[in-house]
């Protein structure tokens, strides 16, 4: 069940008569208009972002925080005794969940991209932040999605896209997955459509913030971007796990795993990508920068400006490494550890 300021959040529009897309509108529309969620999306939106840059001269240091990265449709469950930030970024139209037991500190956070992996994917959040005790009281944060809808001809005039497009429809399903279940739910940050939504210079509309960091120890939250060495391990091959995830049915419906709570490694799980993923890859890389974003990004005109660069570095591997059991010999997992300095070393 969710709560706001300490108080159960009562939907006003919860009638069965209701369709259930209506009452997930409703709900998260109300609680997106709550004065303390208003409050606090204000004051997420005037801190600064942080930027995390890991280079090669860091390789040397050994003061470094110790960091988790996501990339999108993965999750990670972090001990604030073994890792001081975790965080993700890229988000445009998908959503940063972070949900951290007040407690014990575990913390966990997912990149969804998508409703239909929200039961499962909380779920799997949950594992192992509840620690046996189904009354904890968890705090939750989301940052991401905004309003990739024209807000301009949308009919209404409301402060609040309507259920077109992508990010609307992913966090309704979010906050009705979160109310109707039995866990305590503080919602803290709602950095969402349109309290996450401005104009660029061609008068499209595109996020504020696409990521966040979250301080472990304490619960402080923080929008962020990283640079290309900071999202590590194993970049180019949890990228490619995202797409080829869509074909492989034991990843349907579910958050992909990437990173073992217990012992601080990155443990990127197989997946197999067939042939006609390495047809269709060699079809969109003969395409131009402008048409690549058109026909490979659910918002072109808010992706980053290494989002083609990023996607053709992923192609060019697949077309190097057809074969998925070339990059997971016999279905067995990528492995890193983490070293002395912070980074991280491959098993």
């Amino acid at each position: 069940m969710i709560y706001v300021d300490g108080v159960p959040f009562q939907d006003q529009n919860s009638s069965t008569s209701l369709s259930s897309t209506s009452q997930g509108s409703s709900l998260l529309l109300d609680v997106m208009s709550h004065p303390v969620i208003i409050s606090a999306s204000d004051a997420f939106k005037n801190l600064e972002e942080r930027n995390v840059s890991i280079g090669e001269k860091d390789s040397e240091s050994s003061t470094k925080d110790r960091y988790v990265y996501i990339f999108q449709s993965e999750y990670a469950i972090v001990n604030p005794a073994l890792v001081d930030f975790v965080g993700t970024d890229e988000a445009t139209t998908c959503v940063g969940l972070v949900i951290r037991n007040r407690k014990s500190g575990m913390t966990s956070l997912a990149h969804i991209d998508s409703p239909e992996i929200v039961d499962l994917g909380i779920s799997q959040m949950l594992s192992l932040v509840l620690e046996d005790d189904i009354d904890a009281e968890l705090d939750v944060h989301m940052v991401g999605g905004y309003e990739d809808v024209d807000i301009k001809n949308a009919d209404g005039g409301g402060d609040y896209a309507k259920p077109e497009g992508h990010s609307f429809p992913l966090c309704c399903k979010l906050v009705e997955t979160l109310q109707k279940r039995r866990e305590h739910f503080h919602i803290k940050t709602l950095f969402i459509l349109g309290h996450n939504t401005k104009l660029d210079a061609q008068a499209n509309t595109c996020p504020i913030f696409n990521g966040c960091l979250v301080n472990t120890s304490t619960g402080a939250i923080f929008p962020a971007s990283f640079n290309r060495a900071s999202r590590c391990p194993d970049e180019v091959i949890r990228r490619i796990r995202v797409s080829a995830s869509f074909e492989d049915f034991t990843w349907k419906g579910k958050l992909l795993e990437t990173y073992d709570t217990k012992t601080d490694r990155f443990i990127i799980a197989p997946c197999s990508w067939t042939m006609r993923l390495i047809e269709y890859v060699w079809e969109v890389n003969q395409l131009t920068d402008e048409e690549i974003l058109t026909n490979c990004s659910t918002s072109p005109s808010a992706e980053g400006p290494d989002f083609v660069v990023n996607s053709r570095r992923i192609w060019d591997y697949l077309l190097k490494y057809p074969e998925w059991s070339k990059t997971f010999p016999r279905r067995q997992p990528r492995v890193f550890e983490r070293i002395s300095n912070g980074h991280w070393k491959k098993c």
